[in-house]
């Protein structure tokens, strides 16, 4: 299986910005398409940004569009989300995840489709 492990987490104002990384365990971390994902107090999980297995794709809900970046080295088999002009609505736990399951045509966007899970990091963004 594929272990995940999310680390970059932290407490930041509105306005800053946060880089979240996310290491995995797996040899073939390359034939995984990745993602982040979020779930705020009291809110279901939530797709925040994917990235295809290569990396010269990537999709982003439209809440974090503009502001987040998503990439991904399979040299060093990580994946990052970069968060700039942070806002308190982005007040989260932030989940990496993996899917093995290709779907043509597009990325994967619901919790349902990947297959792995890290254990979350916590992004606090304080007014």
């Amino acid at each position: 299986q594929v272990q995940l492990v999310e680390s970059g987490g932290g407490l930041v104002q509105a306005g800053g910005s946060l880089r979240l990384s996310c290491a995995a365990s797996t040899r073939t971390f390359s034939s995984y398409t990745m993602g982040w994902f979020r779930q705020g107090p009291g809110k279901e999980r939530e797709f925040v940004a994917g990235i295809n297995r290569n990396g010269d794709y990537t999709y982003y809900a439209d809440s974090v569009k503009g502001r987040f970046t998503i990439s991904r080295d399979n040299a060093k088999k990580s994946v990052s989300l970069q968060m700039n002009s942070l806002k308190p609505e982005d007040t989260a736990v932030y989940y990496c995840a993996a899917a093995s399951t290709i779907i043509w045509g597009r990325l994967p966007t619901e919790s349902h489709e990947y297959d792995f899970w890290g254990q979350g990091t916590q992004v606090s963004v304080s007014s």
